[in-house]
């Protein structure tokens, strides 16, 4: 009877000729002896894993270990936070953190976070003050509300005043209503987690006004809209308006919560454009509360914003959940910043990225694009860089049936294909992420501030040259 013959581990390298060897390798010789030591650990379990299934012939060396390790540190490395040219044409891209602050709130955020900062402490006084209390004031005085409260996000607003308004009764919702977005949020998921009970109303594509009264019994806390920010409904479809829907609860001494989640603050003509409805709208047509999101339509940062009756708000303080939900001094200084912008609308457009890329013309992303593409042409001769139409989106669960008029540069690789470019493009330093559509990369101007061009030019020679 043969018996089959034991891997062979001798062939692999010790660790200490490794670490010799690594020494002297100009990759890895500067890296920590911690991160190096787990990375050449693993290079060696996977080729302790290659002889047991046969896969592996031959010797093993050092440099081919020392390969191995400096791919895994590599891969390890690209899931830091890095920045990133968005050359995709979505403005708002969860992937690549939605909103880019304005440089008046880049420069707040960093002048904060080097030291300390009166977070929690009233400067006139020496007293306890409530953290984002400023922001708070700013965010009443824009939009006319009674009272403003920020927790991280608008899922955690929304959480906190149902938790606060609702628990343990129900909640009259539109089936056409019933979102789901990014990231596991499902609205019956969250009102379970707010304690309150959901009660459907209406039909997917068709809900009248009749069809709340009609659910109203003496269960029922709360009327709730909710705006469908990453879908329309469209055609055969009707839904009641925050007005009426207001107009009812009040008549039934209910609470009208408007979750509109996009949140585009003021009335303007780009809104209007895009038929977005705004935080000053939805409080003029009588909600009690309003929910929305700062890193989406309002251009600032990660945040929740909840507005409502001062009563109301300050109960929802006291909730132990609050705590849970708060704001670090990083975003308030941030949101700060963002929303003194809007003390000048056409200030808060040219200077809020967000704002800026939305309402930034086709004639001037076709200037642009011309421009870059006959740098390119300059800098990769022989490639062809051809400037067409075609169309870029909000993105974020936002706007999404207002695709918005753009100018792309297509570009056809000669020596590698789409795929291998878009490798190495995200692989770069800086990283940038484009479109690819029927074999051909598409670069959208929309998304590529002018001052990230340079840089855009010599990552794009870099990923067409041969190694």
């Amino acid at each position: 009877m043969s018996r089959e013959k034991s891997p062979d581990y001798a062939r692999i390298p010790s660790m200490t000729v490794l670490l010799d060897a690594a020494a002297r390798d100009a990759r890895l010789r500067a890296m920590p002896r911690g991160p190096l030591t787990d990375a050449l650990r693993q290079a060696v379990d996977d080729y302790r894993a290659r002889l047991r299934t046969r896969d592996e012939e031959g010797d093993i060396t050092a440099a081919a270990i020392l390969d191995a390790a400096a791919r895994i540190l590599d891969a390890h490395h690209a899931r830091r936070l890095t920045p990133v040219i968005n050359a995709t044409g979505v403005i708002l891209h969860t992937g690549l953190g939605r909103s880019v602050l304005a440089p008046s709130a880049v420069e707040r955020l960093a002048r904060v976070a080097a030291g300390y900062c009166n977070l929690e402490l009233n400067l006139s006084d020496a007293k306890r003050s409530r953290r984002g209390a400023f922001a708070e004031n700013l965010i009443c005085r824009l939009t006319g509300a009674q009272a403003a409260m920020i927790v991280n996000n608008n899922a955690a607003a929304t959480l906190l005043a149902l938790r606060g308004l609702a628990a343990g009764r129900e909640v009259l919702v539109s089936r056409g209503q019933l979102i789901e977005i990014g990231g596991s949020y499902r609205l019956p998921d969250v009102m379970q987690a707010g304690g309150a009970i959901l009660r459907e109303v209406g039909t997917t594509n068709k809900t009248h006004l009749r069809d709340y009264e009609n659910a109203i019994t003496e269960r029922t806390a709360m009327i709730m809209h909710v705006h469908t920010s990453n879908y329309r409904v469209v055609g055969f479809s009707e839904s009641p308006g925050v007005r009426e829907l207001a107009s009812l609860a009040h008549a039934h001494g209910l609470v009208m919560f408007d979750d509109l989640g996009s949140g585009a603050l003021l009335n303007d003509d780009l809104w209007r454009a895009a038929n977005e409805p705004t935080v000053v709208e939805s409080l003029h047509a009588g909600a009690d509360f309003v929910a929305f999101s700062g890193d989406k339509l309002l251009g600032g940062p990660q945040a929740g914003i909840l507005l409502g009756n001062r009563e109301t708000i300050e109960r929802l303080r006291e909730d132990p959940m609050a705590r849970a939900l708060r704001i670090d001094k990083l975003t308030i200084a941030a949101l700060e910043a963002t929303l003194e912008l809007y003390d000048d609308h056409a200030r808060a457009r040219q200077e809020i990225p967000t704002l800026a890329a939305l309402s930034e013309s086709i004639d001037s992303l076709t200037a642009r694009a011309e421009s870059l593409a006959t740098s390119l042409r300059q800098a990769m001769p022989g490639e062809s860089f051809i400037v067409a139409q075609d169309e870029s989106f909000a993105g974020g669960g936002s706007l999404p049936a207002w695709p918005l008029p753009t100018a792309v540069i297509r570009w056809k690789p000669l020596a590698f294909s789409v795929d291998e470019i878009a490798r190495r493009l995200r692989q770069g330093d800086p990283a940038v992420l484009l479109r690819i559509r029927e074999d051909t990369c598409l670069i959208d101007l929309r998304t590529v501030p002018s001052e990230s061009l340079p840089a855009l030019i010599d990552a794009l020679r870099s990923a067409a040259q041969c190694p």
